[in-house]
């Protein structure tokens, strides 16, 4: 039985470390749905247009990966992809907290269970934030976001 899963965030940019996750996801997903949460309110730097464009071109050649967006709960939208898990990485023990949080209310409202990849120490201290505040002050970001093919 083929095991799917979604990753979900706001990926303003989407990092190394996103792409770290995805590759390590599939030592338990078939089939992996990367989507962009659309929450107007948030202040993004790139627009969602931009985020979809860059992650699909990143997985365009991988059948199992779909790259979508969404602008509804991440609990509603995992139920209408019918995901048998959702994944989640964690930095750092604030990370842990809040999705933690997350996780339990998503199993009492659907019954779906999130899984929690921890990053890799190389990538624990990337975030969209800090690369963000760089690309704001005109720094090289390059190797932090992974290789558009």
């Amino acid at each position: 039985m083929k095991k799917k899963a979604l990753f979900s965030g706001t990926f303003d940019p989407f990092t190394i470390g996103h792409d770290a996750i995805v590759k390590r996801s599939f030592s338990i997903a078939d089939e992996l749905i990367i989507a962009i949460g659309n929450n107007p309110s948030k202040n993004t730097l790139f627009s969602l247009k931009e985020r979809l464009g860059n992650i699909h071109k990143i997985y365009e050649k991988i059948d199992c990966i779909h790259v979508t967006f969404y602008d509804i709960l991440t609990i509603d939208f995992a139920k209408q992809c019918g995901v048998d898990f959702i994944i989640r990485g964690i930095r750092n023990l604030n990370d842990f907290e809040y999705e933690k949080g997350m996780a339990d209310i998503n199993r009492y409202l659907s019954g779906i269970e999130t899984v929690f990849l921890f990053s890799e120490p190389q990538y624990a201290y990337i975030s969209s934030n800090l690369i963000r505040e760089l690309i704001m002050f005109n720094k090289d970001i390059s190797n932090l976001l992974p290789v558009i093919k």
